[in-house]
């Protein structure tokens, strides 16, 4: 066998492992281990690479990956989960932006690129750029940077919009045409980035798990396209793998949330920022409880469903929402966990957080399955969730989250909501939720309040 026999062998041994890894990671139980299995196939497919023959500085390859592992894996080790959204978007978008570098390179590197060449080169450059810059947008509104909370014109946006997707389209035709200026390259890249930007800017922070999941398929695909330029299978299959499935969970997300994706990137849902709340029509006022009242309610109840959401995250609270459920179902209480899609600023952030407290993973329910559920729960536990518990989503035509389909948390028998204040959700909307008869809020730290709600289910 040739040197580049066993580089294509490597590569298909590398492939095959990102696969069974992708197979893996469906389930808490495996994803550890899949992780671990596709970790090993990509050293496999970096291995591959260092042997082919048509790779000329090798060396440099080494660096980047020293240098890429020195910075990656403190920041990866060293993350708190409240900010694994901002850094899955900040990976996502570095992804992105090393395959425009690379079609960067290609192009200045060779003076005739055959055409079955120089379209994906073209295609990776454009993508790669409004992922890097679409998802920094992103991690901007995520770690919700003060510049991103003034209100950006949709409409006016969307002009933008159609008139750099026409330039970004004029680029790369006059460049596939035959045209070598490397400024028209330039040119491309910038109009790209910037129409990454100006996309993601309108869109509200209660959309950005579709937009981070949309940004992800996005550097799938480029660095597909970039695999095709370099004739390198291990980069397609990877890059059609991160494509696919990242496609598939934006159309799913998106379904959740009863909207069309176009809807998600052109209607700004949410960019308003917080609003008061305000009562219902006809009057209502929020009832406040404490930590002993909600204590009893809990202790005697036969089923209660935990509704998650981001203020749980950011209080850092799931470990002490995991020794509630423990302490009552020791008396006998049935603990259960509603997980709507769309909850937290990334898909399937309630989910990794529950499953980092050791809550088992057959006792968190997805909407679809819990919903209905709620006819016989006795206390519905809401946990900073706003926006996927708001029954304005079913009563109020003209809210923007009409149609959405929620947890139907105010058909329990009695709720009771954590959270640190009065303020709306990312969505920028009142929730009548709160002023309803059979709900009660318990203010604060979600962490501190279900500490001491654990404290007085103990003393009784």
């Amino acid at each position: 066998m040739s040197r580049l026999d066993w580089v294509n062998l490597l590569y298909i041994v590398g492939f095959s492992l990102f696969i069974v890894g992708l197979h893996m990671v469906r389930g808490p139980r495996t994803a550890v281990r899949g992780n671990l299995i596709a970790a090993g196939g990509m050293t496999i497919a970096l291995i591959g690479t260092l042997i082919d023959p048509r790779i000329g500085d090798w060396l440099l390859i080494v660096v980047g990956v020293v240098i890429g592992t020195l910075i990656g894996v403190p920041a990866a080790r060293g993350v708190k989960m409240t900010a694994m959204p901002q850094m899955v978007a900040l990976f996502n978008g570095v992804g992105g932006g090393a395959v425009a570098l690379i079609s960067l390179v290609e192009f200045r590197s060779e003076s005739d690129i055959e055409l079955e060449a120089l379209i994906p080169i073209v295609l990776a450059a454009i993508i790669g750029s409004i992922s890097f810059w679409g998802s920094n947008v992103a991690f901007s509104k995520l770690q919700e940077l003060p510049w991103t909370k003034r209100r950006f014109p949709v409409r006016q946006l969307t002009i933008v919009n159609s008139v750099l997707t026409l330039v970004v389209n004029a680029l790369a035709v006059i460049i596939i045409a035959g045209a070598d200026a490397q400024l028209l390259f330039w040119l491309l890249l910038v109009a790209a980035g910037l129409l990454g930007i100006t996309a993601v800017l309108p869109i509200g922070g209660a959309d950005m798990p579709v937009v981070i999941s949309t940004l992800n398929a996005f550097t799938g695909l480029s660095a597909a396209a970039a695999g095709i330029a370099l004739d390198n299978t291990a980069l397609i299959v990877a890059g059609m793998l991160v494509g696919a499935s990242g496609s598939i969970l934006t159309k799913q997300m998106a379904d959740a949330m009863n909207r069309s994706i176009a809807n998600v990137f052109f209607a700004g849902v949410g960019t308003g920022g917080t609003s008061a709340l305000a009562a219902p029509e006809g009057g209502g006022t929020a009832r406040s409880t404490s930590a002993a009242d909600v204590a009893i309610q809990l202790s005697y109840a036969r089923l209660v469903v935990v509704v998650p959401g981001y203020g749980m995250a950011v209080a850092q609270a799931q470990r002490a929402v995991a020794d509630l459920a423990t302490e009552l179902e020791k008396r006998g209480v049935e603990v259960l966990f509603a997980i709507h899609p769309v909850a937290g600023r990334m898909p399937g952030h309630m989910n990794v957080l529950l499953a980092e407290a050791d809550v088992p993973y057959e006792k968190l329910k997805e909407m679809d399955d819990i919903n209905g559920e709620f006819a016989r729960t006795d206390v519905a536990l809401v946990i900073g969730a706003n926006d996927v518990t708001n029954p304005a989503a079913r009563t109020v035509p003209d809210s923007p989250i009409y149609g959405m389909p929620i947890l139907d948390v105010d058909k329990s028998s009695s709720v009771i909501v954590l959270k640190r204040s009065m303020s709306s959700g990312f969505a920028g909307i009142d929730n009548p939720l709160f002023y309803d008869p059979k709900t009660a809020m318990l203010f604060g730290d979600a962490k501190t309040s279900v500490s001491d709600i654990v404290s007085e289910v103990q003393a009784l």
